[in-house]
């Protein structure tokens, strides 16, 4: 029971992190109306961001205390997102309202091949280091639940404790702010949203810059776990499944989604894994998410895209 508990755990930690990605995909589309296929570049452009600043602050500066330099990298990564949303918004995504849906994907896919490439140019092609303290070794909790405790990597309990920290800090801000009802007007209706004086193009800069910040941290985790590469673009592609079975207009199915795909993925590659050879992991969510495609294509939270239409 304790292995059962030990699985079910990671399964919950890896999706906190898919459902993270998964908001800025869900963010964009409810805003504007955009599938983001940006989003994966967006996590390598800040994390390249952070890990570069992380060793050229300290040699600028001189400062010896790491914690500092580290949230001074952070700071400066985050304005950097913000600057890069602006400017998505105002030199493209301004210029293409009304366009077609095709039109928008394909814009949004040639943001991410041009911002893989501007963040080679700038901040080279080498695999970085993201040393922000967290732990990697192991420790037993539960100790007086289960006989032995249970075995959990103290990296991947940070990491899923700032992954839901911050959705709550979303979720608030979308329920409590008069911005975030804002953008939840925006949402729900452009015209009407317009019509009562809240403006698209502010708000869309909003978005991006929220979602610009997801990206940072997504990719501060992420590349603190494995490394900072550009195949770290592709971790993008494993929110994809979560977005379909959550809904892609729902903020509440992107967690939901992720918890989801990453309690199947761990148990079916321990439990089921063995007698097909291994490698469930690698493809359960996207049979998962092909199944919501055929039979609910909205997801679980999800509206009918043809009604926002």
């Amino acid at each position: 029971m304790a292995f059962f508990f030990e699985t079910l755990l990671g399964g919950l930690m890896a999706g906190m992190l898919y459902s993270l990605v998964a908001l800025g995909f869900v963010l964009i589309f409810k805003a504007s109306g955009v599938f983001n296929f940006a989003q994966g570049a967006m996590v390598l452009f800040a994390a390249l961001a952070m890990a570069r600043f992380s060793e050229w602050i300290p040699a600028w500066t001189g400062l010896p205390y790491k914690p500092l330099t580290d949230l001074l990298a952070f700071i400066v990564a985050a304005l950097i997102m913000f600057v890069v949303a602006w400017l998505i918004e105002r030199l493209a995504l301004r210029h293409l309202v009304n366009q077609e849906a095709t039109t928008l994907l394909m814009a949004t896919l040639g943001i991410a091949y041009f911002m893989e490439g501007l963040g080679q140019s700038i901040f080279g092609d080498s695999i970085y280091k993201i040393d922000i303290g967290m732990p990697k070794d192991p420790v037993f909790i539960l100790d007086k639940v289960f006989p032995g405790g249970l075995l959990v990597n103290k990296e991947d309990l940070i990491a899923a404790a700032i992954a839901a920290t911050l959705v709550a800090l979303l979720s608030l801000f979308f329920q409590k702010t008069t911005t975030g009802r804002a953008l939840r007007a925006v949402a729900d209706d452009h015209q009407a949203a317009q019509s009562i004086g809240i403006p698209l193009n502010r708000i869309w800069v909003i978005v991006w810059c929220v979602a610009g910040v997801v990206a940072l941290v997504a990719g501060m985790i992420w590349g603190s776990k494995l490394g900072v590469q550009f195949s770290l673009s592709t971790v993008a592609l494993r929110a994809l499944p979560v977005v379909i079975l959550g809904g892609l207009t729902s903020v509440p199915g992107a967690i939901v989604g992720g918890l989801i795909i990453g309690v199947g993925e761990k148990l079916s590659e321990v439990y089921l894994g063995p007698f097909v050879g291994g490698g469930i992991e690698i493809w359960f969510a996207y049979v998962l998410a092909l199944v919501f495609l055929l039979f609910r294509p909205q997801g679980l939270f999800g509206e009918k895209i043809i009604d926002r239409v």
